[in-house]
């Protein structure tokens, strides 16, 4: 069983004390290029970790005698973070530059996310996944991440950020590859909002009166149809093909963290319905539940949950995505001998 710190407060201060206590110092070897995995956030979105709570760790981590960067791979939607040069300008504008953090911001999958390396998992989905050129060859990963709902997992916590957030711009293509949404064309109002945000080409309107057409050999399955459209016209299916989403994001998580030393900082706090990649600020259904901590990324998602859970008083993802089911994700990492569902919690 593995321990999991936590602590109620959410400051630098306390970063550094939790991260002190998980011992940083057994992940992280001198002269590492250590990547600091988080999410820059989108555009107006204001849910996303701020730069002063991960300060602490990029200068523990010099402190260490390693060489920190802080680092995310570009999207599959249509946004201000699809290349490397408007994701950097996104992540400046988000007080993320070196003048700021002290330390590089790196895009880890180049400037139009196909820079990567192939490593071999051999799992139930993939025999090989791509696992973006900077995390490849970090030598130890601290993943910091903010929890939060999600459309397509109903959860994001650090399974998701390293599964999906270190694949490459191709890998996330193949990572959607078999989800699509249900449509209902009777509700479309012909505003085309949809057609500009679909990255993969497959939603066309041929008259402003005409009703929306879909293409499902064109979808690549990344949801921006379902966030974009206020009219309710698509809806993600939460099936077969959802379930594989979840397991091949667990196995991109496998292949990112094979061969490396992790540590998974978890803060749970702004817990809202989408995730930051939303460029709108919604309004949290929780707030400042605490940090989380742990070497086992099973085990500090889970700890995320039931914390999460209890503060709400019933199970607010389940709440949020009733449709969705986020411990598919947890369940297949176990399996795969990712860690654990079980812990010990120890309060600082």
């Amino acid at each position: 069983m593995e321990k999991v710190y936590f602590t109620k407060a959410i400051t630098p201060e306390s970063v550094l004390e939790i991260i002190n206590k998980a011992k940083i110092q057994d992940v992280v070897s001198k002269n590492d290029l250590c990547a600091i995995k988080t999410h820059f956030g989108e555009k107006n979105n204001k849910g996303y970790i701020k730069p002063e709570l991960i300060k602490p760790i990029i200068k523990k981590i010099k402190q260490l005698g390693a060489q920190p960067f802080i680092t995310d791979a570009n999207t599959i939607y249509v946004g201000e973070r699809s290349d490397s040069v408007r994701h950097m300008m996104m992540a400046y504008e988000h007080k993320f530059n070196p003048e700021s953090v002290k330390c590089p911001v790196i895009i880890a999958d180049g400037l139009v996310g196909n820079s990567y390396e192939n490593v071999e998992v051999n799992l139930k989905h993939f025999k090989k996944v791509e696992i973006a050129e900077a995390i490849y060859n970090a030598g130890s990963i601290v993943c910091v991440t903010h929890v939060k709902g999600h459309l397509a997992f109903g959860m994001g916590g650090a399974i998701k950020n390293i599964g999906m957030g270190c694949a490459a711009r191709t890998g996330k293509f193949k990572l959607h590859s078999t989800v699509e949404p249900k449509v209902n064309a009777d509700k479309c109002t012909s505003c085309g909002i949809c057609v500009k945000n679909c990255p993969g080409g497959a939603l066309t309107l041929t008259s402003k009166t005409a009703k929306i057409s879909f293409d499902p050999k064109k979808c690549i399955g990344c949801g921006e149809c379902v966030v974009s459209c206020k009219w309710r016209v698509f809806d993600l299916q939460w099936n077969e093909a959802a379930v594989n989403l979840c397991e091949k994001t667990v196995e991109y998580a496998a292949g990112a963290l094979k061969n490396k030393k992790a540590l998974y900082v978890n803060i749970v706090n702004y817990v809202t319905k989408n995730c930051d990649c939303m460029s709108t600020n919604e309004t949290p259904l929780i707030d400042n539940v605490g940090i989380f901590a742990s070497t086992d990324i099973v085990a500090v998602d889970q700890a995320s949950v039931d914390a999460a859970n209890k503060h709400y008083g019933s199970d607010v993802f389940k709440h949020l995505w009733p449709k969705l089911d986020y411990e598919v994700q947890l369940d297949y990492a176990e399996k795969l001998g990712l860690g654990s569902r079980k812990y010990e919690l120890e309060e600082i």
